[in-house]
């Protein structure tokens, strides 16, 4: 099995897994595969380093506890890495928390919004005149793109 380090014409760095160098150029060439923050399918390959596992492999040995730092210690901005992790979370907690009612969401918010229906986390589509219209009614909504890959199961 290769991981390889890939990212999307948008710069979205993500991992990739195959069962070799030439399973990888297959499914790219048909663009079967796509990025899982913008669902962008022109993807290149990264440098990456080998990953090797080896049997047998000790475990690493523990380090001393790092020390706090510094109250006045300048924080590292993040890395894009960690930041579209966190949003991919955040995506999947929304997707795994939420009712999908599909076309139906401006008319759902609103029965939801008038105490016709249960109150609770929905999600949809909604076009955005449709959306105009929630607005003027006092129903605020949130625009999320979400990729592709996650509209299917949660996985």
């Amino acid at each position: 099995m290769k991981v390889l380090d890939l990212r999307c014409a948008n710069g979205h760095g993500f991992e990739g897994w195959f069962a070799s160098d030439e399973d990888f150029m297959g499914q790219n060439g048909r663009g079967l595969i796509e990025c899982p923050l913008c669902a962008d399918r022109v993807i290149s390959r990264m440098p990456s380093a080998p990953r090797l596992n080896l049997s047998g492999a000790r475990a690493p040995e523990a380090s001393p506890p790092a020390l706090p730092a510094a109250p006045t210690a300048p924080q590292a901005p993040p890395r894009a890495a960690d930041l579209q992790a966190a949003w991919l979370q955040s995506v999947r907690a929304l997707m795994a928390n939420t009712e999908d009612v599909g076309e139906n969401f401006a008319e759902e918010a609103r029965r939801i919004h008038y105490g016709e229906k249960p109150a609770r986390g929905i999600r949809g589509q909604a076009t955005p005149e449709e959306r105009a219209a929630l607005q003027e009614d006092g129903i605020e909504t949130l625009s999320i793109p979400v990729p592709a890959a996650l509209k299917g199961p949660v996985q």
